[in-house]
């Protein structure tokens, strides 16, 4: 199945897990020992007979792109950057002065630890001989083009970058804004930057650097626009989860940051050496007085530093108690609760909530932010404060939840979520480690509305048998699958058609997953709709069914009898095309996908063209079997015609003379997108039982539109 993944991210992932093997919270670090490496002196270049010619880093970037430079030259430069914290990987950035340069660089080096070779404010003999000027992301950087990309190999860096034997300098930082931060400056990319008065916005606020392993983005905010509640500039902080410091909470002051400038495309941002060189706690003014305190945002104080003086303590219960109005109510008391995440959206079948939980309920906490989970105050059994007042509780279809208020499209006040930019108001990590969720107990028919919202156990449980064969979700919709007891109490799972329940180098999507056919444990939220009860699994070992069901039958998937994934390109014999109307026809394609493939067909070229293309598979026997199914996936983007899917038992050679039967296939509705593949589910082949059938694909397009379609992943299933 074609997979839209980032390469880059992996190979990032399996070499920094190799290279980073612990933690330094404080950095200090032991100067590297230099003295068995390579270095070099000026005169080494300025003697004639070495044939060097000098340039400046101006006269380098200015150089062809994307050609490696013939001429024997040189740069001199002193190192901005040190990646002794693993914030920065596998670059050197560099400056042609040590203080107030007037030109930087990015080189692109496939080598770590660099500051064992080169620390920050060595001075650099870079040979540019066989490298090349490149740009990425808008930035000109220096490297090797190779097959695998513009970077120097790191068994080369010793052949083009020297350090100077007897010079290293301390870098002091040049003093920017960042209303200076634009295209006329990018000349200082790569330099050692010093912002003053700044903070990181709300958004950023009782959050840590980076979660464990993720790279992000953190915004930083210059002036402040009291009528607009916005800062008058921002920039990005952008922050590796394999950094040393990546796990401390950023600071909630405003003070000084230094940081080497860069950008990505229109967007500037800056990378941190070490963490302390971000002063904003108790930074002091040129008068010497701390004066980390107001925010230019008005905050007055630490906001991350959560104190039960002037609250009283509410339960979950008594926070449902206090929701009085029918449109939704407003909590004005100095309360708190703690409690309990029992639920978070680490899968994606939750999107924007998490529910948590004391002894006394379970409620739902709606806030406009993804990746809740990668928040430490979010992951599953952390205790977490929340302060209350100016929250809003809502009964959604007879769920009490808390959010709050947005004003829609229309100009209306609506209940939703908690800003992101104001999470920090509310929620608080108690710094302590994470509980074992308990579920509650239950039965389907011992359910009442004070366990919406808890995280509950149901024993011996198992789907109805219309839902056997079926995936978690059709599509990417929401979908509804139905679990019973064996006394026939029936309850609702509802699962999102977003949900991945693998991992990111195995991914599981919920509509490409079957669901399990045996009897057992199910673990899951209660949520109610209208009165009716649903549960939302987290993961899928949430759903246990591994016993014999009810009756004492043991259900076995179908099993394969033929698949195609199309994985080495090009159709077999299994499969013949048939071309009616138009010049495009069916084929493979692995775009997007590596070196993976899957079948495709789009009327698009040059324009929307009127297409009719079968795509047919070969002949598969029925003859003696008692059930049979088809499934496949398919993706669809651009808007057109939808596929069409038939089986036949008579294929005469023309689509036009044979007989089809419409099969009622589940199919991707989600033209906007690639990448969101949708199973069929098994479809049904009874009516060909003890008979030969053939599958065919039906596209057609017209003048006015034309979609690209592509199946992956054909199944034929029978016993």
């Amino acid at each position: 199945m074609k997979k839209y993944n980032s390469i880059l991210k992996y190979i990032f992932v399996m070499i920094a897990a190799l290279v980073i093997t612990g933690c330094v919270h404080d950095d200090k670090y032991n100067e590297p020992n230099l003295d068995d490496y390579q270095c070099r002196t000026a005169s080494y270049y300025t003697n004639s007979q070495n044939g060097y010619e000098k340039w400046t880093l101006t006269q380098l970037k200015l150089q062809t792109q994307s050609v490696s430079i013939t001429k024997k030259a040189y740069v001199e430069a002193y190192v901005s950057s040190s990646d002794e914290t693993g914030n920065i990987y596998k670059t050197l950035y560099v400056q042609d002065s040590p203080e107030n340069p007037t030109e930087g660089l990015t080189i692109s080096l496939d080598a770590v630890s660099l500051y064992t070779k080169f620390p920050q404010g060595s001075k650099v003999y870079i040979d540019v001989q066989g490298l090349a000027i490149t740009t990425y992301g808008g930035v000109k950087q220096l490297g090797k083009i190779t097959p695998l990309g513009t970077r120097v190999p790191e068994k080369e860096v010793n052949m083009h970058i020297f350090r100077d034997c007897d010079v290293r300098v301390n870098i002091i930082p040049k003093v920017m804004t960042l209303t200076q931060m634009v295209s006329a400056n990018d000349n200082l990319i790569g330099c050692l930057i010093k912002i003053n008065n700044v903070e990181f916005d709300g958004r950023a606020l009782c959050t840590p650097y980076a979660p464990n392993s993720v790279t992000v983005d953190k915004t930083i905010g210059e002036g402040w626009n009291s009528s607009t509640n916005k800062y008058l500039k921002t920039a990005v902080v952008r922050n590796s989860g394999y950094a040393s410091f990546a796990s401390q909470i950023i600071p909630g002051g405003k003070g000084s940051m230094v940081a080497i400038f860069s950008k990505f495309n229109s967007t500037y941002q800056m990378y941190l050496n070490r963490v302390t060189d971000v002063d904003m706690e108790n930074h002091k003014n040129a008068s010497g007085v701390v004066d980390s305190y107001p925010r230019l945002d008005g905050v007055t104080s630490n906001p991350c530093q959560f104190s039960t003086n002037g609250l009283t303590v509410k339960t979950i219960a008594d926070i449902k108690q206090l929701n009085t109005t029918a449109n939704w109510t407003e909590i004005t008391g100095d309360f708190y609760v703690k409690a309990q995440v029992v639920a978070n959206d680490a899968t994606s079948n939750l999107y924007k909530y998490v529910y948590v939980e004391d002894a006394t309920g379970g409620i739902r906490i709606n806030m406009n932010k993804l990746d809740l989970f990668l928040d430490n105050r979010f992951r599953i059994g952390k205790d977490v404060y929340i302060k209350l007042k100016g929250l809003y509780l809502k009964d959604v279809n007879g769920e009490i939840q808390i959010g709050g208020l947005f004003t829609n499209t229309s100009g209306a006040v609506q209940f939703g979520q908690v800003e992101e930019v104001n999470m920090y108001k509310y929620f608080f990590d108690t710094n302590t480690a994470a509980r074992t969720v308990i579920p509650t107990d239950r039965t389907i028919s011992s359910l009442t509305t004070a366990d919406v919202g808890r995280w509950v156990k149901f024993k011996d449980l198992q789907f109805i048998d219309s839902d056997l064969g079926k995936t978690y979700a059709s599509g990417t919709s929401q979908t509804n699958r139905t679990l019973e007891d064996c006394n026939g109490n029936k309850i609702v799972l509802r699962t999102s058609g977003q949900a991945d329940f693998g991992s990111s180098d195995n991914p599981k999507k919920a509509s490409a997953t079957e669901i399990e056919g045996g009897k057992g444990d199910v673990y899951a939220i209660v949520s109610i709709f209208n009165g009716t009860y649903q549960l939302w699994i987290t993961k899928l070992s949430d759903v246990d069914l591994d016993n014999p069901r009810c009756d004492g039958s043991v259900y076995t998937p179908l099993p394969v009898l033929y698949k195609e994934d199309f994985a080495a390109g090009g159709f077999s014999s299994d499969w013949t095309t048939a071309n009616v109307l138009g010049a495009q026809v069916w084929s493979t394609s692995n775009q997007g996908n590596g070196t993976n493939y899957y079948a495709m067909m789009n009327g698009f070229v040059s324009g929307n063209n009127a297409n009719e293309d079968w795509l047919i598979s070969k002949t598969f026997s029925l003859v003696g079997k008692t059930k049979a199914a088809v499934s496949f996936t398919s993706d669809v983007r651009y808007a057109g015609n939808a596929l069409q899917v038939y089986a036949t038992e008579n294929y005469t050679g023309n689509p036009a003379t044979t007989t089809w039967v419409a099969l009622p296939a589940a199919l991707d509705t989600n033209n906007a997108a690639f990448g969101d593949w949708v199973s069929s589910g098994n479809v049904d082949l009874s009516a060909f039982l003890g008979k030969n059938v053939r599958i065919a694909f039906k596209y057609t397009s017209t003048t006015s539109a034309a979609a690209t379609w592509e199946i992956d992943d054909f199944k034929i299933k029978g016993q």
